[in-house]
Protein backbone atom coordinates (compact mmCIF):
# COMPACT_ATOMS: atom_id res chain seq x y z
CA UNK A 1 0.00 0.00 0.00
CA UNK A 2 1.54 3.23 -0.83
CA UNK A 3 2.42 5.75 1.77
CA UNK A 4 -0.87 8.46 0.72
CA UNK A 5 0.64 11.01 3.00
CA UNK A 6 3.73 11.11 0.84
CA UNK A 7 1.56 11.37 -2.40
CA UNK A 8 -0.56 13.91 -0.96
CA UNK A 9 1.03 16.22 1.95
CA UNK A 10 -0.98 18.37 4.02
CA UNK A 11 0.59 21.20 2.42
CA UNK A 12 -1.16 20.06 -1.11
CA UNK A 13 -4.09 19.35 0.44
CA UNK A 14 -4.61 22.99 2.53
CA UNK A 15 -3.21 24.78 -0.93
CA UNK A 16 -6.34 22.78 -2.44
CA UNK A 17 -8.76 23.75 0.23
CA UNK A 18 -7.63 27.46 0.38
CA UNK A 19 -7.67 28.30 -3.67
CA UNK A 20 -11.39 25.76 -3.63
CA UNK A 21 -13.08 27.60 -1.05
CA UNK A 22 -11.48 31.18 -2.09
CA UNK A 23 -13.17 30.55 -5.79
CA UNK A 24 -16.29 30.34 -4.12
CA UNK A 25 -16.10 33.50 -2.44
CA UNK A 26 -14.36 35.61 -4.82
CA UNK A 27 -17.03 34.10 -7.38
CA UNK A 28 -19.63 35.09 -5.64
CA UNK A 29 -17.62 38.44 -4.53
CA UNK A 30 -17.34 39.78 -8.04
CA UNK A 31 -21.16 39.46 -8.69
CA UNK A 32 -22.10 42.11 -6.05
CA UNK A 33 -19.57 44.78 -7.89
CA UNK A 34 -19.05 46.30 -10.92
CA UNK A 35 -15.25 47.42 -12.10
CA UNK A 36 -12.71 47.22 -9.96
CA UNK A 37 -14.87 47.52 -6.61
CA UNK A 38 -17.98 49.52 -7.35
CA UNK A 39 -20.83 48.04 -5.26
CA UNK A 40 -23.79 47.58 -7.54
CA UNK A 41 -27.48 49.07 -6.95
CA UNK A 42 -28.59 45.43 -7.29
CA UNK A 43 -26.55 44.19 -4.18
CA UNK A 44 -28.31 46.90 -2.47
CA UNK A 45 -31.77 45.93 -3.34
CA UNK A 46 -30.51 42.08 -2.49
CA UNK A 47 -29.49 43.11 0.81
CA UNK A 48 -32.66 45.12 1.34
CA UNK A 49 -35.13 42.06 0.49
CA UNK A 50 -33.85 38.56 -0.12
CA UNK A 51 -31.09 38.99 2.36
CA UNK A 52 -32.62 41.21 5.02
CA UNK A 53 -30.24 40.67 7.91
CA UNK A 54 -31.69 41.61 11.62
CA UNK A 55 -29.63 43.90 13.07
CA UNK A 56 -27.35 45.13 10.73
CA UNK A 57 -28.70 48.05 7.82
CA UNK A 58 -28.83 46.37 4.55
CA UNK A 59 -26.13 49.09 3.04
CA UNK A 60 -23.98 48.16 5.91
CA UNK A 61 -24.12 44.46 5.18
CA UNK A 62 -23.42 44.61 1.34
CA UNK A 63 -20.23 46.61 1.50
CA UNK A 64 -18.95 44.18 4.41
CA UNK A 65 -20.29 41.41 2.44
CA UNK A 66 -18.45 42.45 -0.83
CA UNK A 67 -15.55 43.21 1.10
CA UNK A 68 -15.07 40.16 2.74
CA UNK A 69 -15.67 37.69 -0.47
CA UNK A 70 -12.67 39.91 -2.05
CA UNK A 71 -10.03 40.40 0.53
CA UNK A 72 -10.71 37.13 2.87
CA UNK A 73 -10.03 34.22 -0.45
CA UNK A 74 -7.10 36.71 -1.52
CA UNK A 75 -5.61 36.54 1.84
CA UNK A 76 -6.16 32.54 1.75
CA UNK A 77 -4.63 31.97 -1.93
CA UNK A 78 -1.70 33.88 -0.50
CA UNK A 79 -1.77 31.80 2.91
CA UNK A 80 -1.79 34.87 4.65
CA UNK A 81 -3.54 35.53 8.11
CA UNK A 82 -5.01 31.88 6.90
CA UNK A 83 -7.24 31.07 10.34
CA UNK A 84 -8.35 34.68 10.47
CA UNK A 85 -9.38 34.67 6.91
CA UNK A 86 -10.77 31.40 7.57
CA UNK A 87 -12.49 32.11 10.49
CA UNK A 88 -14.13 35.00 9.05
CA UNK A 89 -15.57 33.11 6.23
CA UNK A 90 -16.72 30.34 8.36
CA UNK A 91 -18.43 33.18 10.07
CA UNK A 92 -20.16 34.63 6.87
CA UNK A 93 -21.23 30.35 6.06
CA UNK A 94 -23.04 30.60 9.47
CA UNK A 95 -25.09 34.01 8.70
CA UNK A 96 -25.95 32.22 5.73
CA UNK A 97 -26.72 29.74 6.73
CA UNK A 98 -29.20 31.04 9.74
CA UNK A 99 -30.50 34.01 8.32
CA UNK A 100 -30.44 33.69 4.96
CA UNK A 101 -30.64 30.46 3.08
CA UNK A 102 -31.16 27.90 6.05
CA UNK A 103 -32.24 25.12 2.99
CA UNK A 104 -28.70 25.28 1.29
CA UNK A 105 -27.10 23.16 3.99
CA UNK A 106 -25.90 21.09 2.40
CA UNK A 107 -23.90 23.80 0.07
CA UNK A 108 -23.02 25.16 3.77
CA UNK A 109 -22.04 21.95 5.05
CA UNK A 110 -19.52 21.76 2.22
CA UNK A 111 -17.91 24.86 2.35
CA UNK A 112 -17.55 24.54 6.22
CA UNK A 113 -15.88 21.18 5.48
CA UNK A 114 -13.52 23.31 3.40
CA UNK A 115 -13.26 25.61 5.97
CA UNK A 116 -12.65 23.72 8.97
CA UNK A 117 -8.91 22.06 7.99
CA UNK A 118 -7.68 26.25 7.55
CA UNK A 119 -8.94 27.53 10.93
CA UNK A 120 -7.61 24.31 12.84
CA UNK A 121 -4.11 24.04 10.66
CA UNK A 122 -3.15 26.71 9.40
CA UNK A 123 -2.20 27.65 5.68
CA UNK A 124 0.02 24.38 5.62
CA UNK A 125 3.54 24.64 4.60
CA UNK A 126 3.00 25.97 0.65
CA UNK A 127 1.53 29.83 2.53
CA UNK A 128 3.32 32.78 3.17
CA UNK A 129 2.08 32.23 7.49
CA UNK A 130 4.48 29.18 6.81
CA UNK A 131 7.55 31.69 5.32
CA UNK A 132 6.67 34.13 7.95
CA UNK A 133 7.04 32.13 10.69
CA UNK A 134 10.36 30.55 9.22
CA UNK A 135 11.47 34.41 8.81
CA UNK A 136 10.45 35.42 12.05
CA UNK A 137 11.56 32.41 13.78
CA UNK A 138 15.21 33.13 12.10
CA UNK A 139 14.58 37.12 13.32
CA UNK A 140 14.04 35.92 16.75
CA UNK A 141 16.81 33.31 16.85
CA UNK A 142 19.57 36.20 16.18
CA UNK A 143 17.89 38.57 18.17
Amino acid sequence: MPNTARLLPDAALLLLDRVAVAAIFFLSGRTKVQGLFTIKDSTYELFRSEYALPLIPPELAAQMAATAEHVFPLLLVLGLCTRGAALGLLGMTAVIEIFVYPDAWPTHLGWAALLLPLVAKGGGAWSLDRVGGIWWARRAHHA
